[in-house]
């Protein structure tokens, strides 16, 4: 199941009626054809199948559509032998050279013997593939649960692997991967939503006027930070990308939002609650995590303001979806009115949020 962080809880975005996943099977290459020119509209079934064939991999029709928005994840039976999970990426999103500097970081981290799920290298040692215009990477097939983050030890070893994922991080930077900051995941998005009509008019000045302050406030926490130490994150480190399995833990999965920045923006996701609930969250994480690096404390400057980009920059991407059909039908609530008073309200307490002392730990 996908889910995102967002407010102070774990938010599990909705699915489709019909369940976290779908059962396709090979269709006839006589199907109608696709009036609305979506960027997945070329990916069948078929294509889908003929893409693990063309690097060696041969399907036997089954495959579930597991719950992915912005790339498209199947889990694809296999002749012979278990199944594996195919990604197909969104097109224009990500360079080549940024996916291949994404699975060079996950299969190093595999190699330091990180529990993550690394793309499988195919076809000559490739880990990314083409087919039919479309490109995709393969990995093995990992079960597991959500962890259960209310349980001390679960956050204490939750804490010791994503320690070791910032030491191996922190070895060497990104060169093709952007960074996290205030104008890609504040700024940017903020123009990009007024450029577009999707806040009702009526609501266009206060939701400019309470991002603007939202932004000042963002501003004024990394400011109180001053300089701190970058590394290659996980990105998206929340609940939903974690694998648990009782008795060999967490795997990691889902690096694609993989990028430069500080270590907190790894853990606040695991974070839910008031001030005295995530400090103690925090503070059990962190129990682990510093066994392999230390956190500077400065950070933690940052929760809140990190999580406000992290909202801004989420309504922004819906916006920037709306024309893929898996949007409208997965995220019905939103571009409503409800929707963007809700994020006002949000933005505001926010504003509050960071004028906070940071969290003591």
């Amino acid at each position: 199941m996908e889910a995102v962080a967002l407010g102070r809880d774990l938010v599990s975005v909705a699915q489709p009626a019909s369940g976290s996943c779908r059962i396709l099977m090979r269709a006839s290459r006589q199907g109608s054809a696709v009036q609305n020119p979506a960027p997945y509209a070329g990916l069948t079934p078929d294509v889908v199948l003929d893409a693990l064939e063309s690097v060696g991999l041969s399907g036997d029709g089954r495959m579930l559509a597991l719950n992915s928005y912005e790339n498209r994840v199947y889990r694809v039976a296999m002749d012979d032998g278990p199944p594996y999970v195919a990604k197909f990426y969104r097109p224009n999103r990500w360079t080549d050279a940024q996916i291949l500097e994404e699975h060079a970081f996950v299969r190093e981290l595999s190699e330091n013997e990180i529990p993550v799920v690394a793309p499988l290298p195919i076809a000559g040692e490739r880990t990314l593939c083409t087919f039919a215009g479309y490109r995709f990477a393969v990995y093995a097939n990992r079960g597991g649960r959500a962890p259960e983050l209310e349980d001390r030890a679960t956050r204490e070893w939750l804490g010791r692997f994503i320690g070791r994922i910032h030491a191996v991080g922190a070895r060497a930077p990104f060169r093709e991967r952007p960074a996290l900051d205030i104008a890609s995941f504040g700024e940017e998005p903020r123009d990009w939503l007024f450029a577009h009509d999707f806040i009702p008019s009526d609501l266009i000045d206060a939701y400019r006027a309470v991002i603007e302050l939202a932004l000042a406030g963002v501003r004024r926490c990394f400011e109180r930070a001053g300089e701190v130490n970058t590394l290659r994150l996980h990105g998206d480190c929340h609940a939903g990308n974690v694998l648990w399995l009782p008795d060999a833990g967490p795997h990691f999965v889902d690096f694609d939002d993989s990028r430069s920045g500080p270590a907190i923006h790894d853990l606040w996701m695991l974070l839910s609650g008031d001030r005295d609930e995530m400090a103690r969250q925090l503070s059990d994480v962190l129990a682990g995590y510093e066994g392999f690096r230390d956190l500077d404390r400065h950070e933690l400057n940052l929760i809140e303001a990190l999580r406000t980009l992290r909202l801004i920059h989420y309504a922004a991407w819906l916006a920037r979806r709306w024309d893929d059909p898996a949007f409208p039908a997965a995220f019905p609530w939103f571009n409503t009115q409800r929707y963007w008073q809700d994020r006002i309200l949000e933005l505001r307490e926010q504003v509050a949020a960071m004028d906070e002392e940071p969290l003591v730990v």
